[in-house]
């Protein structure tokens, strides 16, 4: 998976650089698409793959997560 992450990450990283870097009569194009790759393809799938195999109920502040910063606040 990281290796598509970092296939489409490039790929919208040349559009972006060739579409500033080239004189085309499409350049703004290349760039918007770079972008939306950037944003609709590479950080959705990012996230996912970062963020798979985690508990969300871990990084929530509920009072049970609240409770155990305080201890270990009191701790050290």
């Amino acid at each position: 998976m990281k290796y598509i992450i970092a296939f489409f990450l490039i790929i919208s990283l040349g559009c972006i650089v060739g579409g500033y870097l080239m004189e085309l009569p499409y350049s703004e194009q290349l760039i918007g698409s770079g972008i939306v790759g950037l944003f609709f393809i590479v950080f959705p799938l990012f996230s996912w793959y970062r963020w798979k195999d985690r508990n969300v109920k871990d990084y929530l502040l509920t009072k049970e997560n609240l409770d155990k910063m305080r201890q270990h606040k009191e701790d050290n």
